[in-house]
């Protein structure tokens, strides 16, 4: 019995392997108003506002359409400026 002691103690523990795998990787967005030839934010570009207007006529966030705060702010502006001037529509029907 003494055998049987002496040699569990002589074998090493060794811990479980546990592989950590990562969560699936998303690549960071570019905004579309970083490069240099991109157009600049204006009230009256009706075609380049209705990229972030979402069908029902809501204001799609940042994190979808991968804009910096600074520019979401100027967006959202130039989209209710666009809406007071009847160039883009509160809702859609």
């Amino acid at each position: 019995m003494s055998e049987i002691n002496e040699s569990a103690e002589q074998r090493p523990v060794e811990p479980p392997t546990i592989t950590i795998r990562r969560p699936f990787f998303r690549r960071k967005k570019a905004s579309p108003f970083a490069h240099p030839d991109a157009p600049k934010i204006d009230y009256k570009d009706v075609k380049l506002l209705q990229r972030f207007i979402s069908e029902s006529g809501k204001i799609v966030p940042r994190r979808i359409t991968a804009v910096t705060a600074k520019e979401q702010r100027a967006l959202a502006l130039a989209i209710k400026r666009a809406r007071v001037l009847a160039l883009l529509p509160f809702v859609a029907r």
